[in-house]
């Protein structure tokens, strides 16, 4: 989608790109080759980037020796769990105090957008989730289009109160990568099993669904099982429903489905109402990029890292540092 010259925001997608560049170099202590690499442009490009940064204000640079640790969290945590890469955002208000999570999650979803211009490939087919994590991630995307892609919809539309209906991440994302775009033309969860089962059959659904096989990227997050999940929030599932699961030794919820601590599908409603992605399917993709914020995630982000659903994570500071003192 063309940038709207009227609008009122004074930033461009070159300062967007810019901003991201100083993350992955300031606060994730990335070398200017390794982000040239990533951005597949030349080491000389990255340091022009990198000095337009400090000449235009984009970036103050304070040294902090505890920055400085960042990009280490991001090597422990590939060798820890085996993973493709990691990436750990920081974010710190006011020198030392805790960042709230609004702030905390701004701060990931810019360092995701940019992990996920690592991770696409041209000609690649990209699954985009939906939810608050992802959704920021969606408007922290710069415009960099990359060749050939193609973006699908994991999970039917939903609206809620905290995000807006689940078309709009995919939609997003794949105008950042000028990619075309299948939408998932169904609800998330309907009324009834029968009336599920029907709406998957339908030919359209169905190809969607079919095409969520064979994914070479996936980019979703895992929303924990306390009462203030976003399943309950936007009507997919009631809070008896998510506790006879929990009781199941269900942990977090993936696309609308519930996964055990060893990332196993735990079979219970509302899954047989739901039109999504399958947990299989997910785990089938050549590459899994997970957007996790917030160290109340840490059984479910584990229980991504057993299953094997994930190959490029993307974590704050606290939950990489709680993942690497779990047992």
């Amino acid at each position: 989608m063309a940038r709207d010259e009227t609008s009122s925001n004074p930033f461009s997608d070159k300062d967007a790109l810019l901003a991201n560049v100083a993350l992955l170099y300031y606060g994730e202590g990335l070398t200017q080759s390794e982000i040239a690499k990533r951005l597949s442009v030349s080491r000389p490009t990255i340091v022009n980037m990198l000095r337009e940064c400090r000449d235009r204000g984009i970036v103050e640079i304070r040294v902090d020796g505890e920055v400085l640790a960042a990009s280490a969290l991001s090597r422990q945590l590939v060798a820890r769990f085996g993973l493709e890469d990691a990436y750990v955002s920081r974010c710190r208000i006011g020198g030392d105090a805790v960042p709230d999570r609004a702030e905390s999650l701004g701060q990931l979803a810019r360092v995701a957008a940019m992990a996920l211009l690592d991770v696409v490939r041209p000609g690649d087919t990209v699954g985009v989730a939906w939810g608050e994590t992802i959704k920021s991630v969606a408007d922290a995307m710069p415009r960099q289009p990359v060749e050939g892609v193609t973006v699908c919809q994991m999970i039917g539309s939903m609206v809620s109160d905290r995000v807006a209906a689940s078309e709009d991440c995919a939609i997003r994302i794949a105008n950042c990568l000028d990619a075309s775009c299948f939408t998932l033309h169904a609800p998330a969860v309907l009324s009834s099993e029968a009336l599920a089962q029907s709406l998957r059959a339908e030919p359209t659904i169905a190809t969607q669904l079919q095409r969520l096989q064979n994914l070479d990227v996936a980019i979703y997050s895992i929303g924990n099982t306390e009462p203030d999940t976003h399943l309950i929030a936007a009507g997919i599932a009631t809070p008896e429903q998510v506790a006879h699961a929990v009781d199941a030794g269900a942990c977090g919820i993936v696309c609308c489905r519930y996964i055990d601590i060893d990332g196993n599908p735990v079979h219970l409603p509302p899954e047989e109402r739901v039109v999504a992605v399958e947990v299989e399917h997910l785990r089938a993709a050549r590459r899994k990029l997970v957007v996790v914020a917030g160290e109340d995630r840490l059984q479910a982000a584990r229980a991504i890292l057993n299953g094997k659903l994930a190959t490029h994570l993307c974590v704050d500071e606290a939950l990489a540092i709680a993942l690497l003192q779990s047992d």
